[in-house]
């Protein structure tokens, strides 16, 4: 018998949802409401990994310890009905990346433990009939990544080579001596990337560990950067991303490879797969092991902007064929179904993530799971079970079983943190832009809102900017909306849901049809009798601190803004961030395309800014530096607008120390307490 798992999947998840909203409604007469010490009291839910048998979830669960100022990962599992939940790696050490051996024996993971403060991620096993935990690789380095064979008797390892600073420091440990700093050497066209020190030449290669004679054999060798390598289903092949062209660094042309596991032979040549001049990622085996799909994209020309498809060819190398070209939305994360004859990935679309599913034979699209909702990552089972993460605009990422006949939330994590919180109701919008395009958002509204009257509100832009908000749980926002605001969020043109027309409108043209949509926003939630159009708030981080530059030069409708790891003077970047080669593709060079970048930055209208703005960034950004937001604070500053400048130590684009995440939140509220919602 035929199930109709799409429409089952969604009235499921209407079941799911319904009791979490019925819950917030009725916390309105007795709940409290949301805190930063709430949002650092959620936890963070990542995997999930299907046991052989079916039987058991494995996930990872990130926890932040306020008074030790730190966070730190534990694997769990869960078993399939979520009656039953362990606890598997210990609390004095963090664990990822947990993966079960195809034989069922064993739960690998990745951990730096040891008593060694300075001990370096290696693969840990925990047998599944008991015991600690056991160390099983010791690689000097460290591993970037691991994977199982499909007999469990061997292990693909991603190891990076030592950098020149590790060899000069092995070399004076040898010698009895003490190590001292070397310059760093650059001769690379790209030499930063947020979050590391300067590129040099250390690459990541492919290995495998045998088991069997403890031997580590390296399969991939050279001046490239390997990775997403994956076991072709008969262990003789593993497939992997590599960009192989003479620069690298020039061009986003990775391609997909296939190199042999067998044999003893030192150097192995890989085997080319795709020859599409963008990016091809992703690689995934069909299980008879004569296909590989993967990631695509057809016009790099359009860097970022530019849709990624599914597409499929030959595991001996050719027939490569683009399956999704006439869906215009953003795929990601292909499995072949067990049978080989679907696909499953993961599809954005509008405000919404979904589970896809196309069928080979027919070249038909479904959506096992869809509705208002927003998946993450998720795996499938050799039985053509699913186990996948969804987020929820009152739930933070939970753990959910798709099985034969239904979907089922399997943890519930943060109903404790979550149970007694009155949380602001989300309401999905549409309207207009100020040239007729239609533009999709969302409404938040304080718990104790009431119709007609007119709130305090804060325009919140996301970040990219090809990436969207959707139905997911919002902390921001539900942090404001619990202050008493009216925020209003919305995904303008750039955003990355809506068709690849939608997304590129912003090409060489940022501050334009964006900065329409998010007033168009704004004058949707006045119009609609949300908002007091004299209290009114704008803000964002990374590119939604960019486009706050670009409303506070345009506009003087705002009382308070903050711009948070955002660029302001793009000239002064190039050279400066790890964005040489998209600068370049949408911009020009900045010497012979001056007028180019001058055109778009928020710098040459910098004298027009009234509103009183927090500026704010990691002192170690290199996607977004923080000389662009200490120039921004300079000339606010000098120009006598009421401005604060606060740089966080130690941190890059992300600011991931609690105590600074909470500053954080509490001083987006006092700047907007004290410019928005006094007035």
């Amino acid at each position: 018998m035929m199930i109709d798992i799409r429409r089952l999947a969604f009235s499921a998840l209407v079941c799911i949802a319904l009791p979490i909203t019925a819950v917030s409604e009725e916390q309105n007469d007795s709940g409290r409401l949301l805190t930063a010490d709430d949002l650092l009291a959620l936890k963070s839910v990542g995997g999930p990994e299907i046991s052989p048998d079916r039987e058991w979830i494995a996930y990872t669960i990130d926890t932040i310890d306020v008074e030790a100022d730190d966070s730190s990962t534990q694997i769990y599992m869960v078993s399939r009905d979520g009656k039953d939940v362990v606890q598997l790696t210990s609390d004095d050490y963090s664990a990822n990346s947990p993966k079960w051996s195809p034989d069922g024996r064993y739960l690998g993971f990745i951990a730096a433990k040891g008593e060694d403060d300075d001990a370096k991620s290696q693969v840990w096993l925990l047998d599944r009939r008991g015991g600690d935990a056991k160390q099983y690789t010791s690689v000097d380095q460290g591993i970037r990544g691991f994977d199982w064979s499909p007999d469990s008797k061997k292990m693909l390892l991603m190891i990076t080579d030592k950098s020149a600073a590790e060899l000069a420091e092995e070399a004076a440990e040898e010698a009895g001596e003490e190590a001292k700093p070397l310059p760093y050497v650059i001769d690379r066209l790209q030499f930063k990337q947020d979050g590391v020190p300067y590129l040099d030449r250390s690459r990541t290669h492919i290995y495998v560990w045998n088991s069997d004679d403890e031997s580590l054999q390296q399969l991939t060798f050279g001046d490239y950067e390997d990775g997403q390598a994956t076991w072709r289903p008969d262990g003789s092949e593993i497939a992997f991303t590599s960009n192989r062209t003479d620069e690298p660094d020039s061009n986003e042309n990775s391609d997909i490879w296939v190199v042999s596991a067998e044999g003893d032979a030192p150097v192995r040549d890989p085997r080319r797969i795709t020859s599409n001049p963008g990016s091809d990622s992703s690689p995934t085996w069909s299980n008879d092991g004569r296909r590989i799909a993967y990631i695509t994209v057809t016009e790099p020309e359009l860097i970022w902007y530019a849709t990624n498809h599914l597409a499929i060819a030959s595991a001996a190398g050719g027939d490569e064929r683009v399956l999704t070209a006439a869906l215009d939305r953003n795929i990601s994360a292909p499995l072949f179904t067990p049978d080989d004859q679907s696909i499953l990935f993961s599809l954005e679309d509008s405000a919404e993530q979904h589970l896809g599913r196309y069928d080979l034979n027919t070249g038909a699209i479904d959506r096992p799971v869809e509705g208002n909702l927003s998946i993450g990552r998720f795996a499938q089972h050799s039985s053509g079970d699913v186990a996948l993460q969804i987020s929820l605009p009152h739930l933070p990422t939970e753990l959910f079983y798709l099985g034969s006949d239904q979907l089922t939330q399997i943890t519930k994590t943060n109903d404790e943190t979550l149970h007694d919180l009155d949380l602001a109701e989300v309401r999905n919008i549409a309207f207009k832009s100020a040239d007729g395009t239609t533009v999709e958002g969302f409404i938040f509204t304080p718990p104790d809102y009431r119709k007609g009257r007119k709130y305090p509100t804060i325009l919140r832009i996301h970040g990219g900017p090809v990436s969207q908000f959707d139905f997911s749980f919002n902390a921001d926002a539900q942090l404001l909306a619990a202050q008493g605001y009216v925020v209003v969020i919305s995904n303008p043109r750039g955003s990355s849901g809506y068709g690849q027309d939608f997304s590129a409108a912003l090409f060489a043209n940022w501050g334009v049809p964006d900065f329409e949509d998010v007033m168009a926003a704004v004058d949707y939630a006045i119009a609609e009798g949300y908002s007091d159009p004299d209290r009114l708030g704008v803000g964002g981080w990374s590119y939604g601190g960019i486009l706050t530059n670009y409303v506070i030069t345009k506009t003087d409708r705002f009382e308070g803004a903050i711009t948070g790891a955002s660029e302001v003077n793009y000239i002064a970047n190039y050279g400066h961030d790890h964005y040489q080669l998209q600068w370049e593709k949408e911009l020009g060079l900045p010497w012979e395309d001056k007028e180019a970048w001058e055109k778009i930055s928020p710098w040459e209208n910098i004298d027009k800014v009234v509103t009183p703005t927090l500026v704010m960034g990691g002192k170690e950004d290199w996607n977004v530096p923080i000389q662009n937001s200490e120039q921004l604070y300079q000339v606010l500053k000098r120009r006598g607008i009421e401005t604060q400048l606060v740089v966080y130590p130690e941190e890059s684009h992300g600011i991931s120390r609690p105590s600074f995440r909470k500053d954080r939140w509490d001083r987006y509220v006092a700047w907007y307490d004290k410019h928005v919602m006094g007035q």
